[in-house]
């Protein structure tokens, strides 16, 4: 079954809003893991307005389940810090300054003798390496040239489309995830992902390996508990259930 590792920015946020250390963001990861999530995802931007790079350090030392760290690789802070912590995953993600939220893909192809270079580095450290991804199979096929274990499927595009019509939605992702299976990469996917579209995402894709989900499942939470939230994540990606 497809993995859920759970995005905590958002309860960084929330804690940075007031100072102080409410919500307890290290708890809640805990109990995040307990509730059954199978990884903690996070995105320490340059500023810190939502994770700080102290509270990446704290998560490596308590986090039982798979740690992914995601971030910019052209910043030489963000390097050192992966570097440091050595997660299970990190994942590879071209924002630019200030970036409110990631918003593209990697163009694997202008600039892959970059992306060798880095993914070779973290690769060489012991870290698996995945590459934020636009479901285009020239993007997959240069992302393959780099050495990457994984791709994520930058999943926006697919959330906005799948309110209209899913299976028109869905036809890039699969050809992507296609060409990516047969070259022989994993696939992670991400962004947007919510009770509604993901359940039709991972029985269509169903060796997906892995998503990452933060914005709607803590929005999720405030509603049913982030317990239950949790759980009923893991229903929709089970392939049995709808």
């Amino acid at each position: 079954m497809t993995r859920l590792s759970v995005n905590i920015n958002k309860i960084a946020t929330l804690r940075n809003s007031r100072g102080g250390n409410n919500p307890d963001l290290i708890q809640t990861a805990l109990d995040i893991e307990a509730f059954g999530a199978e990884g903690i995802t996070v995105h320490p931007r340059p500023d810190e307005r939502h994770i700080r790079y102290a509270d990446v350090r704290a998560l490596k030392k308590v986090i039982q389940t798979e740690f992914n760290i995601e971030g910019n690789c052209r910043e030489q802070k963000f390097i050192d810090l992966v570097l440091e912590v050595k997660p299970a995953q990190v994942t590879l993600v071209p924002d630019a300054d200030n970036q409110l939220t990631s918003d593209h893909g990697w163009d694997t192809i202008q600039h892959q003798s970059y992306l060798t270079e880095m993914i070779s580095m973290f690769k060489n450290a012991g870290i698996r390496t995945s590459i934020f991804c636009d479901p285009d199979i020239q993007m997959v096929e240069g992302a393959k040239e780099t050495g990457t274990d994984r791709i994520e499927l930058y999943t926006e595009g697919y959330a906005k489309q799948f309110k209209v019509n899913a299976f028109t939605a869905i036809e890039p992702y699969l050809a992507a995830a296609e060409r990516a299976r047969k070259l022989g990469l994993g696939i992670n996917a991400g962004h947007d992902l919510d009770l509604h579209n993901l359940n039709f995402l991972v029985q269509n894709i169903p060796y997906l390996d892995e998503v990452s989900i933060g914005h709607a499942l803590i929005t999720d939470a405030l509603y049913y508990g982030l317990e239950n939230t949790v759980q009923m994540y893991k229903r929709k990606l089970d392939l049995k259930t709808s």
